[in-house]
């Protein structure tokens, strides 16, 4: 069976110390401050409240403010790609040695992710991004974009790996029926883990050798 790898972006392809995605969060939280003018006291709450209705805080501030998602979604990925992230063979060779299609799935836009992309030295070793517009700005874990995905890519759940370093996201694969990996410092749920993106190679090196189906 062919595999599709269903790779995560923000804090999965690249380490969450790195203080990157802390960035665009503070980016997030200027806009709606700042863009929006909405008192920075009560946008923590308002984001969490977000977050548990809609997915992600964009989500909400389109359904009850009617925010240009395009716009929003420029501005808070205005950060320095260089500034965090540095280039990563470790994880370049990692994907080049695992067999089958790999594409990013992710709740940032196409620009980000070619920006990030770009800057580990992955864009080689990527077939095709799907973002939350691709999604129709209904994300991750919601099974609306997975659902789109299996359908764009024209594979069945089994044969795909999903690779997130978010359990909720991660659940939402496993009930279609893919393998999925958590990426971070400690295992959760009945996932397959890893601590880094570059260590899957070691987690499934004899499957993907053998080319067999995921277990």
């Amino acid at each position: 069976m062919s595999r599709t790898w269903v790779l995560d972006l923000d804090n999965t392809l690249y380490p969450r110390n790195s203080g990157f995605f802390a960035r665009i969060n503070q980016r997030i939280d200027r806009y709606m401050e700042h863009q929006m003018g909405l008192p920075g006291a009560v946008i923590p709450k308002l984001r969490e409240d977000y977050r548990r209705r809609f997915g992600v805080t964009l989500g909400g501030l389109i359904a009850e403010h009617r925010v240009d998602p395009e716009q929003y979604l420029r501005y808070v990925h205005d950060v320095p790609v260089a500034r965090y992230l540095d280039p990563d063979p470790a994880l370049v060779a990692a994907l080049e040695a695992l067999a089958g299609r790999k594409v990013v799935f992710t709740n940032g836009s196409t620009g980000h992710a070619r920006a990030v992309l770009a800057r580990l030295g992955l864009n080689a070793q990527i077939d095709g991004i799907f973002d939350i517009a691709f999604m129709d700005y209904v994300p991750k874990p919601f099974f609306h974009g997975y659902r789109k995905l299996l359908l764009e890519l024209a594979v069945a759940p089994a044969s795909c790996w999903m690779v997130d370093d978010l359990t909720a996201n991660l659940d939402t694969g496993r009930e279609l029926g893919m393998t999925t990996v958590l990426v971070g410092p400690e295992p959760q749920g009945e996932h397959r883990h890893v601590r880094r993106a570059a260590d899957l190679v070691g987690l499934v090196g004899g499957v993907v050798d053998r080319g067999a189906a995921p277990a």
